[in-house]
């Protein structure tokens, strides 16, 4: 299951489906065959956007900056041996990476565009952090090559733990344990030691039903994820979006190479569709100051409504805790008159002794 040559195809042999080697003849192949079948393969680097790092850049990767953790080596923090006797470095890890301290980015949402023109046949990511999900691409099109934060269960029982609790416990830095046998709850990302999941196995295969593959954000170095590419059938174009050329991309006639930034060659990409505005506009709906900005930019008279709204209910709110302080002042009389004559209610200071914080008028 090794790579392919990656031998770069000579610019003066002609492809043989597309018109010439670049984005912009893939988007008219795309429209000319009425592509439906796009395969996607993709690593850490569309998510470093999003502000979450990789795993192996020497000065700003994950691994390069586990060493408050304290571990032997940096990779232990995903050691299923390491982790059953001590789980404690991997939670303060997923503390930071855990899904919803981070926006998707707008190759993100590229994806979730191919999934709703029925273009999207499978995506498959290297990536633990959920971005596509919450971008609203379907966990059925996902296949989660190394596991996630999806979901998670107890590494003896198997149990499955509830998503709400594992949120909680994440926040506070807490390691969770199973309420059905007391052992370690651990999400389900593939540690070292642990074989992939199957779903990964049972898909393997599409890839040769595809006919457009797209790679981007991978070193294409982690085997048998690094293999995808080469299952495409010859003649199925493949592009890669990518800060450098990997595996065997580029070394058949039909491969196009986007090298540079995933997000400025995802926006080339639809901007060869006609997609950029579709893109752009479903990219930021993603966006979780949306409702607080709308608030801002909204005209003079809706803020109006609103602060006349916000009146009226104060002004509700102040009327009925009078009425009930009213109310209540007068059950006081009524139950202190009923027991005490006028003269021991003087005598015993009235109800500015028994109750100093009530200002009562007679």
């Amino acid at each position: 299951m090794g790579n392919e040559e990656s031998t770069m195809m000579d610019d003066t042999i002609a492809p043989s489906v597309l018109e010439a080697r670049n984005i912009e003849a893939v988007a008219k192949y795309i429209k000319v065959y009425d592509v439906k079948k796009v395969v996607l393969m993709v690593g850490a680097g569309i998510s470093t956007s999003a502000g979450i790092p990789d795993f192996r850049s020497p000065d700003t990767g994950i691994y390069a900056n586990l060493a408050f953790l304290d571990l032997p080596e940096p990779e232990d923090v995903f050691d299923i041996g390491f982790f059953r006797e001590n789980p404690k470095p991997f939670y303060a890890l997923a503390h930071e990476l855990y899904p919803g301290r981070y926006r998707p980015t707008i190759v993100h949402s590229f994806i979730r565009l191919l999934y709703e023109k029925g273009m999207l046949l499978k995506h498959f990511t290297q990536n633990i952090d959920c971005l596509e999900r919450q971008a609203g691409v379907p966990g059925d099109k996902i296949i989660e090559a190394h596991g996630s934060f999806a979901s998670q269960h107890c590494i003896d029982c198997k149990e499955l733990y509830p998503d709400e609790e594992m949120h909680e416990k994440v926040a506070k830095s807490e390691v969770p344990h199973c309420h059905k046998c007391n052992g370690l709850i651990k999400p389900d990302i593939v540690f070292f030691g642990e074989a992939l999941p199957s779903s990964f196995f049972d898909n393997r295969d599409l890839p040769a039903e595809a006919d457009l593959c797209i790679v981007m954000g991978t070193s294409l170095q982690v085997q048998p994820f690094a293999s995808l590419p080469s299952l495409c059938s010859e003649g199925v174009p493949r592009v890669l979006i990518n800060k450098e050329q990997v595996g065997g991309l580029g070394s058949r006639k039909d491969d196009v190479l986007l090298l540079g930034d995933c997000d400025a060659g995802v926006l080339r990409f639809a901007r060869a569709l006609g997609w950029e505005e579709e893109l752009e506009a479903l990219w930021e709906k993603t966006n979780p100051d949306l409702q607080s900005r709308a608030e801002e930019t909204a005209p003079p008279q809706t803020r109006d409504e609103r602060l006349h709204d916000e009146v009226e209910r104060l002004t509700e709110e102040v009327d009925r805790t009078l009425g009930l302080t009213e109310a209540y002042q007068r059950k006081v009389h009524e139950k202190l008159e009923s027991h005490e004559s006028p003269e021991a209610h003087r005598q015993s200071g009235g109800l500015g002794h028994v109750f100093p914080h009530l200002k009562l008028s007679h």
